[in-house]
């Protein structure tokens, strides 16, 4: 590998760590001002099904948190899954996240159970979905491995797009998901660019 391909990855990985962590500083500080300044009200923009002035709860939805617990357990997934969809291509993942944040948002604006629905993890499921399916969609050796590989260590969170627990939107994680799906069927009728 030559110098110029060495510093073609390096400056790749930077732009990555600046887009995936300039996501999740806006989630922490959002968080922080709605903990220690706002008591929690900021929550409010979150999205509450078939409310019309909630519709904006689509685009906030992501980063708000009903607390720190709540963003560590989305932070850490999202920043792996995210950056395992950016690998392959920073334009597929803005494609996903906003299919998961208006597919997912809009989704539980629509079939959403009464209650604010809040968190990252409609992203994160769309994430999830997008990694598992593109392998079969996009049938290349390796989105196929990617596929196999995120299956094997994040596949048990498929279970979080059925109803269950109390409190958890499983709406959101089922409609982010689907968003991750559509995004996954869409990226793989283009010729891969690298």
């Amino acid at each position: 590998m030559s110098q110029e391909d060495t510093q073609a990855i390096a400056r790749e990985l930077k732009l990555h760590a600046v887009i995936l962590g300039g996501f999740v500083a806006v989630m922490w500080i959002e968080e922080l001002l709605d903990q220690f300044l706002f008591g929690g009200q900021l929550n409010t923009l979150g999205i509450y099904p078939r409310e019309p002035e909630t519709l904006r709860g689509i685009l906030f939805m992501p980063f708000l948190h009903g607390n720190f617990a709540h963003l560590l357990s989305n932070t850490v997934p999202f920043v792996i899954l995210g950056w395992l969809v950016m690998v392959r291509g920073i334009r597929d993942f803005f494609l996903v996240t906003a299919a998961a944040m208006l597919l997912g948002g809009l989704g539980v604006w629509l079939f959403g159970a009464p209650g604010i629905h809040i968190g990252a993890s409609g992203v994160v499921f769309g994430y999830l979905g997008f990694l598992l399916l593109r392998g079969l969609f996009e049938r290349s050796f390796q989105a196929i491995a990617l596929s196999l590989l995120v299956g094997f260590f994040y596949g048990g969170l498929v279970g979080g797009i059925f109803p269950g627990q109390p409190g958890i939107s499983w709406e959101g994680h089922l409609f982010g998901f689907l968003g991750g799906i559509l995004a996954a069927k869409y990226v793989s009728r283009k010729p891969y660019r690298e």
